[in-house]
């Protein structure tokens, strides 16, 4: 992989070269010297590293309106465990599906952490960040250099209660689809799939 000069790498994190040059003396970001002494970057090296103004952000997440006092609790949990660790933090919350990943905060934390803007992300539980497909976002976490932090490994205490709503609007959607949601018969094995769903 070709090595970055001193203003591509600025360029690529959006911050002076100066700063760079800060980082180094500080012994945060030491790069290559070719035989001239001219400073190379590696793309691991500059993904590694942290803007000043990076966060640890909280992601809260419930999935329906009936919820909100789960979603305060969450957030209450949250704010707490980040100040007692004496970090700088921030808060995303979230009212939607565990399976929906176009909610407005989510996305706004996907971006922040593509832009190097996330140190850290605390959830209270793993499942808050989504139901399934959770890793994909830990994956983009590992590759740019984002700590996860999981206050509470145990599965939520609403885990049965949110899954069953997931599997509902998962039914709906997917039989609307595939089967068209005008004939008699396919409506009457939505709402059997639905009594089955909310046994769960």
């Amino acid at each position: 992989m070709s090595k970055l000069s001193i203003s591509e790498a600025a360029q690529l994190k959006g911050v002076s070269v100066s700063t760079l040059r800060r980082w180094e003396s500080e012994g945060k970001l030491i790069p290559e010297r070719t035989a001239n002494g001219h400073r190379r970057y590696s793309m691991n090296q500059l993904l590694d590293i942290k803007p000043d103004s990076a966060l640890t952000v909280c992601y809260a997440r419930v999935s329906s309106h009936d919820q909100k006092n789960d979603l305060e609790r969450q957030k209450q949990v949250l704010e707490l465990f980040c100040s007692t660790h004496g970090w700088q933090f921030q808060v995303i919350e979230d009212l939607g599906s565990g399976v929906n990943y176009s909610k407005r905060g989510l996305q706004r934390l996907i971006r922040m952490i593509t832009d190097n803007q996330v140190e850290r992300l605390v959830l209270t539980h793993k499942d808050r960040l989504l139901r399934f497909g959770s890793e994909l976002i830990f994956s983009l976490c590992e590759h740019f250099g984002t700590e996860i932090v999981i206050i509470n490994r145990t599965e939520d205490a609403s885990f049965e209660e949110d899954l069953a709503k997931d599997v509902l609007e998962i039914i709906t959607v997917f039989s609307a689809r595939l089967y068209g949601s005008r004939s008699h018969k396919n409506k009457q094995i939505i709402t059997e799939l639905k009594e089955i769903a909310q046994k769960l």
